[in-house]
């Protein structure tokens, strides 16, 4: 099958073919044929024979991929839906990308590929959430350069989720633990503010999610200058109009600007919905309701699974050779073997 080779030889661009060829990459395709029989996709799986792990090549041969559905070119598969089997989790166990390079990074650390015809990105599994929070341009990096910007984006992740709770708690329940003139200055802000710190929050987190969103769907030559304007002239007509206070465009805006480091669409979601469970808990029981929140937050992350790998690998549980290469990253002449949890053929002079 012509769609076959034409993978292969995209993935083996990388690094110029000398440590992925197309010799090394196995590809299992599976062709599905529609219902209405006017459309048939060819789904790959691509991985690397000496490296991948076979539990997890049966987990996504035991899947149903090709099920009996309607769709029209393009848009079949909602594969990551298929695949994942509805996980109930808001955080992404799937990663998806258009880079070639990234997924020939992916099947060189043992993890599996998998190309669908008629779609732009490719699904790469499996995915814990470190590996969010890398990125393929680590690799040209030096690695005191990228540890720092790993811990950025480990900072970012917790103050987009935490920020606006915090304020809602401090505001309303725990005025006690900001100093004296500070607390003063945040009353006088809010003098004239007639909704609660909750609701005063929540008008602005949704007028930047809308802001957001139309940033996406207008053309980019024009969506930037539209947000900024849009972002500038809101947030100034809310404070004159005594609907939000000036500290609230303060969080919001931090808020806002700590999401950005992620690309993820499904992890930038789920991003959303536990930032609102949170200041839901900061409204009701205030920094109490916040760290009930926040244990619930790693209950559930510790509770998902991505085809059999705990999401918080590799930290719990830990994986020695995972940490090397999570939120530090260590020179690459120490990173000598891969992830146990992802390969059989660990170590990498082997390849």
């Amino acid at each position: 099958i012509t769609f076959t080779n034409e993978s292969k030889n995209v993935l083996a661009e990388y690094d110029g073919g000398s440590s992925l060829s197309e010799e090394t990459i196995e590809i299992e395709c599976e062709v599905v044929k529609e219902p209405s029989e006017n459309y048939i996709y060819l789904t790959n799986i691509a991985y690397i024979a000496k490296e991948y792990n076979e539990e997890d090549s049966k987990t996504i041969t035991g899947t149903e991929i090709g099920e009996d559905r309607d769709s029209s070119p393009g848009t079949y598969p909602s594969s990551t839906q298929v695949i994942e089997k509805e996980n109930k989790s808001v955080f992404p166990t799937i990663l998806t990308t258009q880079r070639p390079d990234k997924a020939a990074i992916s099947l060189l650390e043992g993890k599996i590929v998998i190309i669908v015809d008629g779609s732009p990105y490719v699904l790469i599994i499996p995915a814990v959430l470190n590996d969010f929070f890398l990125n393929s341009e680590d690799m040209s990096m030096k690695s005191i350069n990228i540890s720092y910007t790993r811990i950025i984006r480990y900072i970012a992740f917790f103050i987009s989720i935490l920020t606006p709770a915090l304020y809602i708690a401090i505001t309303t329940f725990n005025q006690e633990l900001l100093p004296t003139d500070l607390l003063i200055n945040f009353a006088s802000q809010r003098e004239n503010v007639p909704f609660p710190a909750f609701f005063e929050a929540l008008i602005m987190i949704l007028s930047f999610e809308i802001l957001r969103e139309s940033n996406l769907r207008i053309p980019s030559f024009s969506s930037s200058a539209l947000s900024i304007v849009g972002a500038l002239i809101l947030g100034e007509a809310a404070v004159n109009a005594g609907i939000v206070s000036p500290i609230m465009i303060i969080v919001v805006s931090i808020t806002a600007i700590s999401a950005l480091p992620f690309t993820e669409p499904e992890l930038i979601n789920g991003l959303r919905w536990w930032r609102l469970a949170f200041m839901f808990a900061a409204a009701i029981l205030g920094l109490v309701g916040v760290n009930l929140m926040l244990i619930c937050f790693i209950l559930k992350l510790s509770s998902i699974e991505s085809f059999n790998i705990p999401y918080l690998t590799p930290f719990a549980p830990t994986f020695k050779e995972g940490l090397k290469n999570s939120f530090i990253k260590f020179p690459e002449k120490k990173l000598t073997k891969r992830k146990k949890y992802l390969s059989n053929n660990i170590i990498k002079e082997e390849q």
